[in-house]
């Protein structure tokens, strides 16, 4: 099994956790390359809702591996 294989899941399969890295801090409107609120990628934010499940939870893998996931 690898990393992105052992998130938690609900009943569904979608994570436990928020659907979105989102804090709604965006930076990204303002021009910045990587967000400063959440840790994406300009792409990966306006991409977001278009990421399959797996897409997303290398997005999550990515973030926590940097200490950049989740934040409150």
């Amino acid at each position: 099994m690898n990393q992105l294989d052992q998130r938690p899941t609900r009943n569904n399969g979608s994570s436990l956790g928020p659907d979105s890295p989102c804090i709604g801090q965006c930076s990204t409107t303002y021009g910045d390359d990587v967000c400063k609120g959440c840790g994406r990628t300009y792409l990966e934010v306006i991409n977001w809702i278009m990421f399959d499940d797996q897409q997303k939870a290398q997005v999550w893998l990515r973030l926590e591996q940097a200490g950049l996931g989740p934040r409150r």
